[in-house]
């Protein structure tokens, strides 16, 4: 069998991605955990249909072979626009903007991780929970991403509260 240290580092980056959830909810706010939720969900989202309404080069083709630069871009963007709501409508202060997009682009890249370990192990989708889907796994490897980079933002002091 090849290395399995990629496998160890996979296998700990999600228990500490699920810690992260745990600890972000319980200092920041459920507001804040699901800001975290929407800024994924906008920059999966986006980064699906722009990417597929407008293609372009590839992001990482051998990684990720659907994955465009216009998607990642947009799916970029959605972070900001969904930050720059919640500015305008008083729910955060302007350093959800400058946050926002580190946690779009640590979501695309625990994406790009799951997508390198279902191509490292042969395989095309992580279950068959979900047909056409990608697997289970799928729904959640972003937000894997995600809560480690907020971990992160928090200790380093500059992950945003949302609301109250």
């Amino acid at each position: 069998m090849r290395n399995r240290w990629p496998y160890l580092i996979f296998t700990f980056a999600i228990l500490l991605a699920c810690y992260s959830v745990v600890v972000v909810r319980e200092v920041m706010g459920l507001e804040t955990t699901l800001w975290i939720v929407g800024t994924v969900v906008a920059s999966d989202v986006l980064g699906y249909f722009v990417g597929r309404k407008l293609g372009g080069p590839k992001f990482w083709p051998a990684v990720s072979p659907k994955k465009t630069w216009s998607g990642t871009v947009a799916g970029w963007l959605g972070a900001v626009v969904l930050g720059l709501a919640l500015v305008l409508s008083g729910q955060a202060g302007w350093g959800v903007i400058m946050v926002a997009p580190v946690i779009a682009i640590f979501g695309q890249a625990g994406d790009i991780a799951e997508s390198w370990l279902k191509r490292r192990v042969g395989v095309k989708d992580s279950s068959d929970l979900i047909p056409g889907h990608g697997g289970l796994m799928d729904r959640f490897d972003a937000m894997s991403g995600a809560f480690l980079a907020a971990l992160l933002a928090m200790i380093l002091g500059i992950l945003p509260q949302i609301g109250g």
